[in-house]
C-alpha cells in the first residue's frame, strides 16, 4: 500500500518473531503509567510496539491519550484516567455479551463463545431470514470444556442447533432478569483454496490503453484483456488496481491520481466506463450525436498524446470528456427493461447509494472537501442535508445512474473472463482506507476515528515512519454495528470478482494511528477484533464464491500469517524478498516457499523485473535524490542481490547459459515462480514487454509521475493493448507458462548456495 508522498511496501520483510495471539495488545512500555497502560489495554490501544523481535519501543503517551480520545475515552488528566478506567472495568464486568459474537461453522469442537453466561440463561437467535432458534445454557462437562468447568454452548451439545451462515441477532436473558443483545456472525471455518495451481496477469487498468480508450484504460479494455489472456495465454485471472470512486478535481489543482486514496470504496469510479458501450450511446441523434462525435475525436487526441507524444495519462482531462458524454446519454430515455434494472439497483443499494450520490452532488456545488461545506451539510443525516438532497435530486439521480452503469460494465468484464475459461476471473483490489474529505468519510462519520490518520511506525526501512492520510475505522463502532460498513464494503467489491486482494491485510488486526498534526513517529497501534474481521471476510467471500488474497509484505505482527492461513486467506510472496530470514538469509529454494500465496516477481510499488535485473531502479532513485547511501554502495548491494538469485536459478537448470540475457533472466525468474508450490502465480504485465518504470515510486510525490504512466516496452515507448497482444517478446515470455514443467530442485550432489 503506498499513497503518493509516503513510502510503500518495504524493500524486504523483517523476520517474524515467536508467534503470539494475533490481535493481542502490545505489552506496556515502561514509559507509560500503569493506569494508562491498563486503560489502553482495555480499549485495544498499544502502549509499545516492536520494530524487530528483539526490541520493544514505548509508544508516546500523548499518542496513546489521543487514540483513547478518538474512542471517546478521556485520559487527559489523572482524575479523568482513574474515572475512565473504573468505568471501563465496571462495564466489562457487567457485560453479558460482547457487541459481536463469532462462530466458525464446521470447525472442530466449534463453540459459541458465551462462557460468561450463567447456567439457565435463555439464548434466542433470529437469523437474517427470520428463522428463530432458542436454547438454554448448561454447565459443560469436562469433556466439552477441556480441563476446566465453564458454561458454554458447544456444537456437540444436542441443545445447540446448526446455525446457518450469516449475521444474526442474538438475545440472552439470565435467570436474574439481566438481558443483552449482540450480533452473531456465523462464518465458514475456512475458504476453499484454488482448485488447481493457476497463473494470471497483474495490471494497473488506467495504464492499459487500447485504440478505443479515451486517454486511459477502461472497463472495455479490461474485458478485452480478460478475453484475450484467458483464451490465448491460458491465464486464470486478471488482477487490477482498486477501481474505487475517486475524489473529484478541486477547483485549484489536479485530483489525486492514487487509486489507494479514494473518496469511496463502496462504489466504483465511472471514469473507468467505456462510454460507447453504454446502450444509450447508440440512440443519440441530432445535435447530441454530433456532440458525442466531437468528444470522441477529442478523446482520441488524448490517447494520441499519451501513446505517440509521450505525455502522461491525464485522468482529469479524461473525466472531463466522459462527464460531458454521460450528460448527453442521460437525455436518452431508458427503455422499460433498462429502467427496471436501474430501479432494482437503486433498491438493492438503498441508503448507501443515495448517500454516495448525494456527496457527489454536494461536491459539485460546494467543493470536494465536506469539512468546508456549510455546517448543516457536514452531517449526512441533518435536516439541512435532506433539503439539499431534494433540491439536488436531479444530480443525485445522475450520480446513482453512473454507479449503475459502472457496475454493469464490471459485470460484463467478469463475464468475459469466465467465458474465456478463467477459473477465477477478475481479482479486485481493496484499498486500506479512504480520503478524509471524501464520500465514505462523510457518510460514515461515526465509524471513523476523528483526528486520526493511519500509517506505519518507524522501522529499518523508514526511520521517519509513514502517514497515509487515511482516517481509520473505530473498532468499537464497527463491533457495535455488527461490522455493517465492512460487510457492505466487501459485498460490493465481491459482486463481480473471482477474488479480492486486501491491501495491507495486517490492518484487519491492528493499524498505526497517527494523531492529527503529529509526526508518524508519534503514533501508536490500535487493535481490531481480528476474529470478527476475518469472520465477516470469509462469510462474504464464501457467499460470493471468491478467493481472498492478503497483501502481507513488510513488517507483520507475529501470528497474523498463521491466523490468515487458518481461514485459507492467501498471502503475497515477492521473489526478491523470499529469503531464509531466520537462518542464512539466502534465497529460499522453490520447495521451501509457502503454498498458500500469490507468488510474483514484483508489484506496482516495486521495480519492474527488468529494472531490478539491470539495476536501473537504483539509478532512478539516485537521479531523484532518494538514496540514503552513496549510489555505488546501493548499486553494488542491488547487483549482489540479483547475482545471488540468478546463481540459484542457474543451479536449478532454469537459466540456460548462466545468465547475461535480460529476457532469458526474466523468463527464468518466472520459471522459478512456477516451480514453487504457490497456488497462484502473478505476471506483472509490463514485465512481459520489458517495461523499466514502476507505476508508483514510494517516497515521491511530484518528483515522479506516480499512477500516470502507460505500459511501455524496454525502450520506454508506450504499448497499446493491441500491440501488446501481438508483441513477440510477450509471446516468447509466455512460452514459460505454456510449456509448464514439474517443479525442479537442485541437481543431485549440488551444494546449497
Amino acid at each position: 500500500m503506498a499513497p503518493p508522498g509516503v513510502a510503500g511496501s518495504a524493500e524486504a520483510p523483517e523476520p517474524d518473531g515467536a508467534p503470539e495471539p494475533a490481535g493481542a495488545p502490545e505489552p506496556a512500555g515502561s514509559a507509560a503509567p500503569t493506569g494508562l497502560s491498563r486503560l489502553a489495554a482495555l480499549h485495544g490501544v498499544a502502549t509499545s510496539y516492536s520494530p524487530s523481535p528483539d526490541r520493544t519501543v514505548p509508544a508516546d503517551d500523548a499518542a496513546v491519550i489521543a487514540a483513547l480520545a478518538a474512542l471517546d475515552v478521556d485520559a487527559s488528566t489523572p482524575e479523568a484516567l482513574r474515572r475512565a478506567l473504573a468505568d471501563r472495568e465496571t462495564q466489562l464486568s457487567a457485560r453479558l455479551l460482547p457487541p459481536t459474537v463469532v462462530v466458525w461453522q464446521g470447525a472442530p469442537r466449534a463453540a459459541v463463545p458465551l462462557a460468561g453466561l450463567p447456567p439457565g440463561t435463555r439464548v434466542r437467535v433470529e437469523t437474517e431470514r427470520g428463522e428463530r432458534f432458542e436454547w438454554e445454557t448448561v454447565s459443560a462437562s469436562a469433556e466439552e470444556a477441556g480441563t476446566r468447568q465453564t458454561t458454554a454452548l458447544s456444537a456437540r451439545s444436542a441443545r445447540l442447533p446448526q446455525l446457518p451462515l450469516g449475521v444474526h441477532r442474538m438475545r440472552a436473558e439470565t435467570p436474574d432478569d439481566r438481558t443483552a443483545t449482540a450480533h452473531l456472525v456465523v462464518a465458514p471455518d475456512r475458504l476453499p483454496p484454488p482448485r488447481e495451481k493457476t497463473y494470471g496477469v497483474l495490471v494497473q487498468l488506467y495504464s492499459l490503453l487500447s485504440r478505443r480508450s479515451w486517454g486511459m484504460g477502461d472497463l472495455g479494455d479490461l474485458a478485452e484483456l480478460a478475453a484475450w489472456s484467458g483464451r490465448t495465454l491460458g491465464a486464470g485471472f486478471v488482477q487490477v488496481n482498486p477501481l474505487h470512486a475517486a475524489v473529484p478535481k478541486p477547483p485549484d489543482g489536479p485530483s489525486d491520481p492514487s487509486p489507494y486514496r479514494p473518496s469511496s470504496r463502496r462504489f466504483p469510479d465511472p471514469v473507468h466506463l467505456r462510454v460507447e458501450a453504454v446502450e444509450e450511446f447508440a440512440h443519440l441523434d441530432g445535435e447530441a450525436r454530433d456532440q458525442a462525435a466531437a468528444l470522441t475525436r477529442r478523446a482520441a487526441a488524448l490517447s494520441e498524446a499519451v501513446l505517440q507524444q509521450g505525455q502522461l495519462i491525464d485522468r482529469d482531462a479524461v473525466w472531463a470528456l466522459k462527464l460531458q458524454a454521460l450528460e448527453l446519454l442521460r437525455e436518452v430515455p431508458l427503455g422499460p427493461g433498462r429502467r427496471a434494472a436501474y430501479n432494482d439497483f437503486l433498491a438493492e443499494h438503498g441508503q448507501a447509494l443515495e448517500d454516495h450520490a448525494t456527496w457527489y452532488a454536494l461536491a459539485e456545488r460546494y467543493g470536494p472537501d465536506w469539512h468546508t461545506w456549510p455546517a448543516p451539510l457536514r452531517d449526512p443525516a441533518s435536516p439541512g442535508t435532506a433539503r439539499a438532497r431534494r433540491e439536488l435530486m436531479d444530480r443525485v439521480d445522475f450520480h446513482c445512474r453512473l454507479a449503475w452503469l459502472t457496475d454493469a460494465q464490471l459485470a460484463a468484464a467478469q463475464r468475459s473472463a469466465r467465458e474465456a475459461g478463467m477459473a477465477i476471473g477478475l481479482v479486485h483490489d481493496l484499498a486500506v482506507g479512504v480520503h478524509p474529505a471524501g464520500a465514505d468519510a462523510w457518510a460514515q462519520q461515526r465509524h471513523f476515528a476523528a483526528g486520526m490518520s493511519t500509517g506505519a511506525p518507524p522501522d529499518a526501512f523508514n526511520a521517519r515512519g509513514q502517514d497515509w492520510g487515511l482516517p481509520p475505522w473505530r473498532p468499537d463502532r464497527l463491533a457495535e454495528s455488527g461490522y455493517a460498513p465492512y460487510r457492505a464494503l466487501l459485498r460490493g467489491l465481491l459482486r463481480h470478482a473471482g477474488a479480492i486482494r486486501i491491501d495491507h491485510v495486517m490492518g484487519l488486526f491492528r493499524l498505526w494511528w497517527v494523531p492529527e498534526g503529529r509526526a508518524p513517529t508519534e503514533g501508536t497501534y490500535v487493535h481490531y477484533d481480528a476474529e470478527a474481521m476475518l469472520a465477516v471476510l470469509t462469510l462474504e467471500a464464501h457467499r460470493a464464491g471468491a478467493l481472498v488474497i492478503g497483501e502481507d509484505l513488510g513488517t507483520v505482527e507475529p501470528g497474523v500469517r498463521e491466523a490468515l492461513q487458518r481461514r485459507s486467506v492467501l498471502g503475497t510472496s515477492v521473489l526478491w524478498f523470499e529469503r531464509d530470514w531466520a537462518g542464512t538469509g539466502r534465497p529460499l529454494p522453490p520447495e521451501s516457499w509457502r503454498a498458500d500465496c500469490l507468488a510474483t516477481a514484483t508489484t506496482h510499488d516495486l521495480p519492474s523485473t527488468a529494472a531490478r535485473i539491470t539495476g536501473e531502479h537504483v539509478q532512478l532513485r539516485d537521479r531523484l535524490g532518494l538514496l540514503t547511501r552513496p549510489a555505488a554502495v546501493e548499486q553494488a548491494e542491488a547487483a549482489a542481490d540479483v547475482s545471488e538469485w540468478l546463481a540459484l536459478l542457474s543451479r536449478l537448470g532454469m537459466l540456460p547459459g548462466g545468465g547475461g540475457n535480460e529476457q532469458e533472466e526474466i523468463r527464468a525468474v518466472h520459471r522459478f515462480l512456477l516451480a514453487t508450490p504457490a497456488r497462484m502465480v502473478g505476471i506483472w504485465l509490463p514485465d512481459a514487454v520489458g517495461d523499466r518504470r514502476p507505476q508508483n515510486l514510494p517516497g515521491t510525490w511530484d518528483q515522479y509521475p506516480n499512477w500516470r504512466l502507460p505500459i511501455a516496452d524496454a525502450d520506454g515507448r508506450p504499448v497499446t493493448l493491441e500491440e501488446l497482444a501481438a508483441a513477440p517478446r510477450l509471446h516468447a515470455f509466455m512460452d514459460v507458462f505454456r510449456t509448464r514443467e514439474e517443479p525442479r530442485t537442485a541437481p543431485p550432489g549440488a551444494r546449497p548456495l
